[in-house]
């Protein structure tokens, strides 16, 4: 029997604006409401919002909840202060990865984790099983909606919308405030461009009146409704990573290049292990690079040395839209790893010449 395809509390709202809605991580979801490169740079130049309502959201309460998050994830949720927000990833056992997260921490004994979309079941699960110090779990994903307003001026657009003061939310932190007349939005100086902005959580029956508002507010500022073709081809941009393309199951945290959200201050799930992965050294790591000719890589085009030989594969790759060129992430053996490194992507019948670069991508 097929699974029904969920929607966001914002379907009709997309439809009616004319996106091109395609089945992504189990729900109904918005590609593109126009280009996906006119949208990408909307958000480079300007301000897009973003419909990234399909993530998922747990409470994790009381006074077992830090121990909870400390057995589970790799990064150190003890230096965390309320008000603040922390990257991470659940950590398996078999020295993969369930899950890259997001960890607010909302109050003393209370912590919101954001997990994606297609994995709310599977991480429900992992954590529940972990879960014998009796910390209180509940699952708000089906209850909340979240925008992401990114760009230069989102600052801008939202400030119109609300008293607190933006300028005062640091990166990576975050406030509860009333934000287009709805109260206890949080807002976060969060997003997955690197163009800055934010990103707030609003309950589902609010959700269109803050929608609606940010459009208002942002249309001085050029604002765009973006879709997930702009969002992947602006993460890639910055080698952010996509679980389920560049992180898996089968991927170490320290072979993605996230050893600094893999902290051995304290005990985790499979954290001897990884730390001996440390200790040896891994055989093979996530790059970025960008082709030294015309082409898009693509995942699972192979990557050679330039003798020939393959040293690893594509995980994501497109035609940069800030850059004109095409760029990717993708594994290769460690020796093929430093920045400056020529390498060959095979594009259809071609090898098309590469060098590897030091993360970001698109440099400012």
């Amino acid at each position: 029997m097929q699974e029904e395809v969920k929607k966001t509390a914002l379907y009709q709202t997309h439809v009616s604006l004319g996106a091109k809605l395609i089945p992504f991580a189990g729900y109904e979801m918005p590609v593109r409401y126009s280009s996906d490169i006119e949208e990408h740079k909307c958000v480079r130049e300007k301000v897009g919002i973003f419909d990234v309502s399909h993530m998922g959201e747990f409470l994790i309460n009381g006074p077992k909840a830090e121990s909870l998050i400390q057995k589970v994830s790799s990064n150190d949720a003890s230096k965390l202060t309320i008000g603040q927000a922390q990257y991470s990833c659940l950590p398996n056992e078999k020295g993969g990865i369930v899950d890259d997260l997001l960890v607010y921490k909302m109050a003393d004994q209370a912590f919101m984790l954001v997990v994606n979309a297609s994995n709310i079941e599977k991480d429900w699960n992992w954590i529940s099983k972990h879960n014998e110090m009796g910390a209180e779990m509940k699952d708000l994903s089906d209850q909340t909606s979240l925008f992401a307003i990114q760009g230069p001026k989102a600052e801008d657009t939202l400030q119109a919308l609300t008293e607190t003061d933006l300028s005062e939310i640091p990166f990576y932190h975050f406030k509860l405030g009333e934000l287009a007349g709805v109260q206890n939005v949080i807002i976060s100086a969060t997003g997955y461009t690197g163009a800055g902005g934010f990103e707030l959580y609003v309950p589902n029956p609010e959700a269109k009146k803050v929608w609606e508002a940010v459009l208002e507010a942002g249309k001085a500022h050029g604002i765009q409704p973006i879709g997930l073709g702009a969002r992947d081809t602006l993460r890639l941009e910055m080698g952010y990573c996509l679980y389920g393309n560049d992180i898996d199951d089968q991927t170490s945290p320290l072979e993605a290049g996230l050893g600094w959200i893999t902290k051995f201050t304290k005990p985790f799930i499979n954290h001897e292990n990884l730390k001996a992965q440390k200790e040896k050294g891994v055989d093979k790591k996530l790059v970025g690079f960008i082709l030294q000719e015309k082409g898009i890589p693509r995942a699972g085009y192979p990557i050679h040395n330039l003798e020939g030989n393959q040293i690893g594969s594509v995980t994501s790759g497109s035609l940069s839209p800030s850059m004109g060129i095409g760029i990717g992430l993708g594994y290769v053996a460690t020796e093929y790893a430093k920045p400056g490194t020529r390498i060959g992507i095979s594009v259809r019948k071609k090898v098309l010449e590469a060098k590897v670069e030091k993360l970001p991508l698109l440099k400012k």
